[in-house]
C-alpha cells in the first residue's frame, strides 16, 4: 500500500492504482455559523443540533455527553468529500455514486476534519477518454478518530486523452 500526499496533481485515471492510500492535505474546522445555517436550510430539526440544555443534561457515558451540540452527518459527509475532492475529482467528468455510509463517532463544532481516500477498484468505462475508479473515503477528527467512511464511484479523464503524454 502506498501512502501519498496528493495536491491536485497526478489524478488522471491511470495514476489511481488499487491499495493507494491518499492522505489529502487540507483539514476543515467545523464552525457553529456554517453548521446550523446549513442545518437550517435542509429543515433537520434535531435537538441534538440545536438544543444546547438537552445537550448539557446528557448523562455521562453518553457518547453525546459533555454540553456540546453534535454537527449534523450530511454536513460533515460533505465536508469529507470536499476535502477529498482536490485529489479525487479534479479530473472528473461525472459523480457515478456514493454508498456504504457509515457515521462512526459525533463530531461537535470546533472538532478539525481531516480527509483520506483508499482507491478499492479501478475499470474501464463506456467512453475511450475516461476511467471509472472506486474510492473508499475516511474521515477523522483532529485526535486521529475515524467518525466517517463510505464508498464513492467516480468517473475520471484518462490523461492519454486530455493531458500531457
Amino acid at each position: 500500500m502506498k501512502m501519498s500526499d496528493y495536491t491536485g496533481k497526478d489524478n488522471y485515471f491511470e495514476d489511481f492504482k488499487v491499495g493507494d492510500v491518499i492522505k489529502h492535505a487540507r483539514g476543515k474546522t467545523m464552525e457553529p455559523l456554517e453548521q446550523v445555517l446549513i442545518t437550517n436550510l435542509v429543515m433537520n430539526t434535531a435537538e441534538g443540533h440545536f438544543n444546547e440544555d438537552l445537550m448539557q443534561r446528557r448523562t455521562e457515558g453518553s457518547k453525546f455527553a459533555g454540553g456540546k451540540r453534535v454537527s449534523f452527518g450530511g454536513v460533515n459527509i460533505s465536508f469529507f468529500i470536499g476535502l477529498a475532492s482536490q485529489d479525487t475529482a479534479e479530473n472528473a467528468i461525472a459523480e457515478l455514486g456514493m454508498d456504504k455510509i457509515k457515521l462512526l463517532s459525533p463530531v461537535f463544532h470546533g472538532d478539525t476534519l481531516y480527509s483520506y481516500s483508499e482507491v478499492l477498484e479501478t475499470g474501464p468505462a463506456d467512453r475511450d477518454d475516461a476511467g471509472i475508479v472506486r474510492f473508499k473515503h475516511y474521515g477523522t477528527k483532529q485526535d486521529g478518530k475515524q467518525v466517517f467512511e463510505g464508498e464513492r464511484t467516480v468517473l475520471i479523464k484518462r490523461r492519454s486523452h486530455w493531458g500531457n503524454k
